[in-house]
């Protein structure tokens, strides 16, 4: 039996992830849990650094050009290489910043994925049972207007791999649009995802508020107390 609980933080890109996944961090810290985190891609990565490439189109070849099973590969690699020196039972709680439900959702909604099979349990296969990659114990995807997480990506500032523009699935409505209504396709299809509601009608809750929906969503499912 997994010792370490595992929890994903998913959703489009501006969604709040990276907030909400620091907020969680430290409210578990507080609450005495042990816990570390993982960033994904890991762009200091041999794997990431070439997702990187692919995200921006420095070399020529972009992202949403590169056929579903190919990118979801890369995307699979990076995750394998980051869990070669993971150890299950180091830490109470294991915090994921984007994990594998976020490589089936992109790989299944871009322009040339559109009317082919869906791919998410190709993905699942191969990241969890042929890379042996632990499952998470919830997915926690961030329910957010695109028009508003489109707004947050402008925030971003200065990345390595992209610099201070956005990358091929940042800059794409479309896509972003496309994600999120599949983030909720897969949530009412799959047991392991929680939608956390984002928005009121005047935009976006607090930040605050919605990180404590999160750990009301998980002590409902039993991972923390």
């Amino acid at each position: 039996m997994k010792k370490t609980r595992i929890i994903a933080i998913e959703g489009i890109d501006g969604s709040g992830k990276g907030v909400q996944y620091r907020l969680l961090r430290d409210a578990l810290l507080a609450r005495g849990y042990t816990v570390e985190t993982r960033d994904f891609p890991a762009y200091e990565s041999f794997f990431g650094r070439e997702i990187g490439k692919l995200l921006s189109g420095a070399e020529g070849t972009r992202a949403d050009e590169v056929d579903g099973k190919s990118m979801a590969l890369w995307f699979a690699l990076d995750r394998m290489e980051s869990f070669r020196d993971y150890r299950d039972g180091a830490a109470d709680i294991l915090i994921l910043n984007r994990y594998v439900l976020s490589n089936a959702v992109y790989q299944s909604i871009r322009d040339i994925d559109l009317g082919k099979p869906d791919i998410a349990d190709w993905v699942f296969d191969l990241e969890y049972n042929h890379l042996g990659l632990p499952r998470p114990d919830v997915n926690l995807v961030f329910s957010v207007a695109p028009a508003a997480a489109e707004a947050n990506v402008g925030k971003k500032g200065y990345r390595d791999y992209v610099g201070t523009g956005r990358d091929v699935y940042e800059s794409s409505h479309d896509i972003q649009s496309r994600a999120m209504a599949q983030y909720l396709a897969y949530a009412a299809r799959y047991n392991d995802i929680a939608v956390i509601p984002c928005m009121a009608e005047d935009g976006l809750l607090s930040v605050e508020t919605i990180g404590a929906a999160v750990l009301r969503a998980l002590c409902e499912r039993g991972i923390i107390e």
